[in-house]
């Protein structure tokens, strides 16, 4: 497991901030966008973050909310909800622009992974985004549009909760459908006993780490094989 290099970091022409993790040496490194649950940028994404780039992987947690972190389920939805779908896949391309740009990323190997309100934004990176190389989806947000989906250019992996209630079996099973339909690439895998945020440990009413475990090794397997 390489050491690794953290910072906070600027970027893209509106001087966006987020939170890089770098594998120490030149590289060049395959490279993630990492996009934060509806929480805001906090210590469990910096951690997430910290772990893609043990794993091998530059990734730059982006932060959508630009610098407010949610306290509570109440503030959490507030915030989500006023976040506007247009900038914040503006502030998507900027991380992806950027993560492109650097010397020790690997050119064309970038991909993205996220959460909750990120997993539906990673999806939304891979319909807006035709260089994206992978994009990994946690129990977010689909789309079941075939002609928008079939411009998605990179390979899909979705990780989803059984008894999701936001997130229902049926409405993952029909994106399913419609991207086979658009001739895309995806692989879904849903966990029983599992619902939303199934992988994030400091829901404690919430976490499985069976799954968690399962999820991560078939996104590592899904990862160096895209972005290799």
């Amino acid at each position: 497991m390489p050491d690794i290099q953290t910072e906070k970091t600027i970027y893209g022409a509106e001087k966006l901030t987020g939170y890089l993790a770098v594998p120490e040496g030149r590289g060049p490194y395959p490279a993630l966008v990492v996009i934060h649950e509806w929480w805001g940028l906090n210590d469990q994404i910096r951690a997430v973050t910290a772990d893609l780039a043990k794993a091998g992987y530059a990734a730059l947690a982006v932060d959508l909310f630009r610098g407010t972190v949610a306290a509570s389920p109440d503030e959490a939805r507030k915030l989500a909800m006023g976040l506007d779908w247009s900038r914040a896949i503006s502030d998507l391309h900027e991380a992806f622009q950027f993560l492109s740009s650097r010397p020790y990323v690997k050119k064309g190997k970038v991909g993205s992974v996220g959460w909750c309100l990120g997993g539906g934004y990673s999806l939304g990176l891979a319909l807006s985004e035709p260089g994206l190389a992978a994009c990994v989806v946690y129990y977010g947000r689909l789309e079941n549009d075939i002609a928008k989906l079939a411009k998605i250019k990179s390979p899909v992996l979705g990780f989803f909760g059984q008894d999701d209630a936001s997130i229902p079996v049926a409405a993952v099973n029909a994106f399913e459908a419609a991207m086979k339909q658009a001739g895309r690439q995806i692989d879904v895998h849903i966990y029983p006993g599992a619902g939303h945020a199934f992988a994030n440990p400091t829901r404690t009413d919430a976490y499985r780490p069976e799954a968690t475990k399962d999820s991560w090794g078939r996104m590592m397997k899904f990862l160096a094989s895209t972005l290799a």
